[in-house]
């Protein structure tokens, strides 16, 4: 990952208005696109990563399949199978599930501001882990995820807590 790499600033409709350094728009807590992508097996488990302990922000905690920012140009769809393949090593079809609007700011001075797409695909395998993104990564079921992160939400990231909480009420509302 470049030190330069740009994200796409956004209006709450999801209409780009610019393109910003990352590190700066963070700094600056100005909306942007991102994404998060959950990779379920058949017992309905999810991929969770535990991101590499040099990461600038978060490091060492547990979080969804993986997540980052779209590129200029690029379909959310794109993004997500991009990066999937970049820290987890393997690919499959993803589906867009929804998006919404979250801030969570972090104890350095950054602030995640983003107009979040959560997607879903499925994986039954092991990963090829890039160990330059992730140091671990384990299966868990959707309620033990839900119970953990209540007993325990100091080892999971602050965005993951608020996309897991949206995921959660999808895929609830998704039973009836």
């Amino acid at each position: 990952m470049t030190t330069l790499e740009r994200v796409i600033l956004v209006n709450e409709n999801d209409e780009p208005i610019g393109l910003m350094e990352k590190i700066e728009a963070h700094e600056k807590a100005l909306l942007h696109r991102a994404f998060s992508v959950f990779i379920l097996n058949e017992q309905n488990e999810i991929m969770l990563q535990q991101r590499a302990a040099h990461k600038y922000h978060s490091p060492l905690l547990w979080t969804n399949t993986c997540c980052s920012h779209q590129r200029e140009g690029e379909s959310n769809i794109e993004a997500g199978i991009r990066r999937l393949e970049e820290e987890m090593g393997f690919s499959v079809p993803l589906k867009e599930l929804f998006s919404f609007i979250y801030k969570a700011p972090f104890d350095n001075g950054l602030t995640e501001h983003e107009l979040d797409h959560v997607m879903i695909g499925y994986f039954n395998e092991e990963p090829l882990i890039n160990e330059d993104e992730v140091a671990a990564w384990k299966w868990m079921g959707i309620e033990e995820v839900k119970t953990d992160m209540e007993a325990h939400p100091e080892v999971y990231t602050e965005w993951f807590k608020i996309i897991f909480d949206k995921f959660y009420h999808h895929i609830e509302a998704q039973k009836k």
